[in-house]
């Protein structure tokens, strides 16, 4: 299983420092296969060509194609547990916290579309125990959502029935927008994050004064 830190692999400014040329060239071709034609349709040819490598050289790298998705998946939810996590340690109001939350977890997957469509719509085709380490860290991601909604709640700026449930609606609206985002469209990432962060709002219910 893939245990080593997120924070740098999904930077694009740090990818050089990981273990190689040629295992960052390998991960980001595979990010770009596995987005454009799905796991179980790429091959490790497919993987190798991409970056002018042959199938063998894949292999002293990653033992397989599945151990490639594992460090891709891995990586991108750990990331991705970071950020909220960091956002919902900043000063200021459940309300606020919830909106940088929402804000910084949207404009990633804008940002990182093709991994985010890797990471969310592969978890059936991992090995077993880097799938438990994902939804674990999913679950992680959706508690520190949920631990905002329900500081909303307890300070009054908020009106939410069931933390739980809002959470994952809230997250799920934002892990969507991998699906369609076109960076060459009219809003940037930043934008749709800013976008999303209001909407999160209307649908907590905050006061009108808080919000």
């Amino acid at each position: 299983m893939v245990t080593r830190s997120a924070a740098s692999w999904t930077d694009e400014d740090d990818r050089d420092s990981r273990s190689g040329d040629s295992s960052r060239r390998l991960i980001e071709a595979a990010i770009e296969a596995f987005a454009e034609r799905g796991y179980h349709a790429t091959t490790t040819r497919d993987i190798a060509t991409r970056v002018g490598l042959s199938p063998a050289a894949l292999y002293v790298h990653f033992p397989s194609k599945q151990a490639l998705l594992a460090e891709i998946s891995v990586f991108g939810h750990e990331a991705a547990l970071e950020l909220v996590t960091a956002s919902a340690a900043l000063e200021g109001t459940a309300l606020q916290r919830l909106q940088a939350v929402i804000r910084d977890f949207t404009a990633w997957h804008a940002e990182r579309h093709r991994v985010a469509r890797v990471v969310h719509h592969e978890i059936a085709a991992l090995a077993d125990a880097d799938r438990q380490h994902v939804l674990d860290v999913r679950r992680r991601i959706e508690g520190v959502v949920e631990a905002q909604l329900g500081a909303g709640n307890a300070s009054g700026e908020m009106d939410v029935p069931d933390p739980r449930a809002v959470a994952r609606a809230l997250l799920s609206l934002s892990v969507d927008v991998a699906r369609w985002y076109d960076p060459r469209g009219s809003r940037t990432a930043a934008e749709i994050g800013e976008l999303y962060a209001d909407l999160a709002t209307r649908m907590v219910c905050a006061r009108p004064e808080t919000a």
